[in-house]
């Protein structure tokens, strides 16, 4: 479920209601966010516009995210909830092909594993042609499932407040209880398209129940 976020105000629901802040970007990108770099480097930079805070992506075919170890029980924090505005889509994006395998705006958590081929995560993404609440495996490994939160250029240019139960996703599409989490990122990649896309990332939380009740 997603709705627009326009106000300020939200944020200060939002940090009520949720146990963990991953990150607000009140003051800066926090040191803990990690780069993973995959092909050439996405760009983020914090932006203060507006009276709101935020890290801005902008990538030209190139594909790395940010990345922020913390291990958690999903079970027990089963709401991920975060703000993205996406500025333009990826004209040739398509999250069923290799090819396509690029997205303006993806926030995804990881679920290590001892052995590194079984490490899983769950990918939500904002889509070009894959409708909302559908979702894929990634097109270079099914341990990877691509979610479609947001798809087309309806909403851009639009601040989106979405909220997931990542518990019950696990479940969903891998058929079984999760394993604890291990970090979250984002990621805006545009490597194996060659276009270039520029999306906004604000608050990221943690929440034992559902922020939006």
């Amino acid at each position: 479920m997603t709705f627009p976020s326009s106000l300020h105000a939200d944020n200060a629901a939002v940090l009520s209601a949720c146990e963990i802040t991953i990150d607000d970007f009140a003051h800066g990108i926090k040191p803990d966010w990690q780069t993973k770099s995959f092909r050439g480097t996405t760009e983020y930079t914090w932006v203060k516009e507006d009276n709101r805070t935020f890290v801005r992506a902008n990538s030209r075919a190139s594909a790395s995210g940010l990345y922020y170890r913390i291990e958690f029980d999903p079970q027990q924090y089963p709401y991920l909830t975060w703000q993205w505005k996406v500025n333009n889509i990826i004209a040739s994006g398509d999250a069923t092909r290799k090819s396509g395998d690029d997205y303006s705006a993806r926030i995804y958590v990881v679920f290590p594993s001892f052995f590194f081929w079984n490490t899983k995560a769950i990918n939500y993404i904002w889509a070009n042609k894959l409708p909302k609440e559908q979702a894929v495996p990634n097109p270079y490994t099914s341990n990877s499932i691509m979610i479609s939160v947001e798809s087309g250029r309806s909403e851009t240019g639009k601040w989106i407040t979405e909220t997931r139960n990542i518990y019950e996703d696990y479940k969903r599409f891998f058929g079984k209880e999760p394993p604890k989490a291990g970090a979250i990122a984002i990621m805006t990649d545009t490597d194996n398209t060659g276009e270039t896309v520029s999306s906004d990332y604000g608050l990221i939380a943690l929440c034992s129940s559902d922020p939006r009740k």
